[in-house]
């Protein structure tokens, strides 16, 4: 027995649907005149949604938490010119309860649509690559120790990779990109590698594995950025006769790779290995989310609505050709 159910992508305006979804953030909200509702963000595979429920919050506030697999009835309406979801009924979703109307918790979780075993094996051969045996060294046993957790995990909460096996994507991307660059510009195509390879490893322990999205208390406390340059600190204690220069640019990179002081970050880049790894990992990131403006965009012609993280309308179609107008 399968129910109709309708994923995030196929939602429209002013219908009623139910379905299967994670919840990503659960707040309790009071109004103006003091009537509790809950805010809630819900995702599957194909996008998320803003959510609330205004009616029995307190009955609804106890039977389920941020991370947990739902079951939902509600509306689909419209506020500020974007798709938000007024929450009939929720309860939580088990295998046990719900597989025969279709629920797979699979069906969830947004995920790379890359193979994540040859991109392992692509980054492995990067990785071998590498002439210098300190950092050679220093990668491998890094990657080696978190192998798992490197294939698998988000590589953002929310603003780019956000998604299984999304960290992998974004560090291969970067890489070839590095390799690419750090030639060009005659860097130390090495010391490039290795800022990228170990840039974000902090967020191995700052973030969730994808299956239950959110921050850790650590990451709360402390924040990837310096939790990975102790991770990598305390790995070079390990390599015999590591060079002392090239352990301060390692973790120089990791401090600096945000650039701004006002993006958090410890440190601005201070040499060009460093400063060229600040700017490969916000090009790939703003790539990627635009790319994702693009594919989750619901409107029709050619220009997405301007309700995104550029905040302003982004071209996803073919222009049209002009040259028979006659105006």
């Amino acid at each position: 027995m399968t129910a109709k159910i309708t994923q995030i992508k196929n939602f429209k305006k002013n219908t009623n649907i139910q379905g299967f979804f994670l919840v990503r953030e659960k707040h309790l909200r009071s109004t103006r005149n003091n009537h509790p509702y809950l805010q809630l963000e819900l995702q599957d595979n194909t996008g998320d949604i803003e959510a609330k429920v205004w009616e029995d919050v307190p009955a609804f506030e106890k039977i389920f938490e941020a991370g947990d697999a739902v079951v939902v009835k509600g509306r689909v309406s419209e506020y500020a010119e974007r798709l938000q979801l007024e929450v009939q009924d929720i309860g939580q979703a088990s295998p046990e309860k719900h597989a025969d109307y279709g629920f797979d918790l699979s069906q969830l979780i947004p995920a790379t649509r890359r193979n994540i075993d040859q991109m392992w094996k692509s980054l492995g051969k990067i990785i071998q690559g590498m002439k210098n045996e300190h950092l050679k060294k220093l990668v491998t046993n890094i990657y080696k120790e978190h192998a798992e957790l490197i294939k698998t995990h988000p590589a953002s909460m929310r603003l780019h990779h956000a998604w299984l096996g999304g960290y992998l994507e974004h560090i291969l991307s970067m890489s070839l990109t590095g390799r690419t660059l750090g030639k060009h510009y005659r860097l130390d195509v090495d010391l490039l590698l290795t800022g990228i390879l170990l840039h974000d490893i902090g967020k191995l322990i700052e973030l969730n594995p994808a299956q239950k999205p959110g921050y850790t208390d650590r990451g709360r406390l402390i924040g990837h950025i310096v939790m990975g340059r102790d991770m990598v600190r305390d790995e070079i204690q390990e390599i015999v006769d590591f060079p002392a220069d090239l352990q301060m640019k390692v973790e120089h990179m990791i401090l600096a790779h945000q650039g701004k002081y006002e993006w958090q970050s410890p440190k601005q880049p201070k040499f060009p290995e460093a400063l060229l790894l600040h700017h490969i990992d916000e090009l790939d990131a703003r790539m990627n989310m635009m790319s994702e403006v693009i594919e989750r965009d619901q409107e029709a012609g050619i220009w997405t609505n301007r309700f995104n993280y550029f905040r302003r309308s982004i071209l996803k179609g073919e222009l049209e050709d002009d040259e028979n107008s006659l105006i």
